[in-house]
């Protein structure tokens, strides 16, 4: 699901530049919906991995990249607090979602809990509705002399054409040409895609990590919930701080010294596998992690033009899903 939540940004670019994110969000709540019902009818790991995780997969890629586009069109002077409070959501899921996903399995089943998932995930259809849309800029008239229809061409000359437009909207809505001219958006996307490679597998392996050192489940849980506790807690003052006037560009200094304490504080875990190190550990990493959630899209925002701003997030994406996929496998 991760992975393709990732690895077509840039077709959800093309479908926000298309048909504006209104549109695209509840495209997503749908292809979410549906893929998390059809799971529960699944009589194969195949069959699974299809609907949970290409289908539901594209419906979260569809409903989060026009989310995080359209709050940089909102606000501007309180963007940073937007984006915090935004960011929440994902720390307020962390606390939520396993106690939930948990109670569904012991009452329902693994295919009831797909069942009332995806009627959860159908409410995205309703945040997807109450997005105000942009103003759609203005289309330039066709001219009487443009090129004659594709049907008076002949076949060869169809096909140059639809060839030369596919690849005019790859490469306009990949951001090639903004990751050559921009130097900082260059190091930006350099610098989140190493990042990716190691920033979810504490998520993974904490839980793992402390059982197997002979930590009781009940405690070993606990450790996540006090992270997505921190995190909720956190990000929305974080926001409110880093949208004073003072801290106007110098968002991307506060964002790489956070990013240098959330890779350093994994260090700690290494001092003893015990109950109250793994707190201090837990603590470290989630303030960190609450600002570098809270600033990272509002840096990218500060970088490149909102015009630009689907296009750029795209090719991001795509980026940090090959080190989002590779990062766990060879954390072990």
């Amino acid at each position: 699901i991760l992975n393709f939540f990732f690895f077509l940004g840039p077709l959800c670019s093309v479908l926000v530049e298309h048909f504006g994110c209104r549109a695209t969000v509840m495209m997503g709540g749908v292809l979410s919906g549906l893929g998390m019902v059809a799971s529960s009818f699944t009589h194969s790991i195949l069959e699974l991995y299809f609907t949970a995780g290409v289908i539901t997969g594209l419906g979260f890629c569809f409903s989060f990249q026009p989310a995080v586009t359209i709050l940089g069109h909102y606000f501007v002077r309180r963007r940073a607090f937007a984006n915090a409070m935004s960011s929440t959501g994902t720390a307020l899921g962390l606390c939520v979602l396993p106690f939930l996903g948990h109670y569904l399995h012991t009452k329902l089943g693994w295919r009831g809990s797909f069942l009332v998932l995806g009627a959860v995930l159908l409410n995205c259809c309703v945040c997807g509705a109450v997005m105000r849309p942009l103003e759609k800029r203005k289309k330039a008239k066709e001219k009487n002399n443009g090129p004659k229809p594709l049907a008076e061409q002949g076949f060869k000359k169809q096909m140059w054409a639809i060839w030369r437009s596919l690849v005019s909207s790859f490469h306009r809505h990949m951001a090639f040409d903004l990751f050559c001219s921009n130097q900082r958006f260059c190091v930006y996307t350099l610098g989140i895609t190493w990042m990716m490679l190691g920033f979810v597998v504490p998520l993974v392996f904490l839980v793992p990590y402390a059982t197997d050192n002979g930590m009781e489940q009940s405690q070993a849980a606990l450790l996540l919930s006090i992270l997505g506790f921190i995190n909720i807690f956190v990000r929305p003052p974080a926001g409110l701080l880093f949208g004073l006037a003072w801290f106007k560009g110098r968002h991307v200094y506060v964002f790489s010294i956070a990013l240098l304490l959330n890779g350093l504080s994994n260090s700690i875990c290494c001092i003893a596998p015990t109950f109250s190190v793994l707190v201090v550990y837990v603590l470290m990493y989630g303030l960190s992690m609450s600002v570098v959630g809270s600033l990272m899209f509002t840096v990218l925002m500060d970088i490149v033009e909102m015009s630009r701003f689907p296009s750029a997030l795209g090719l991001l994406a795509i980026m940090e899903s090959i080190t989002l996929l590779i990062g766990p496998p060879l954390a072990g």
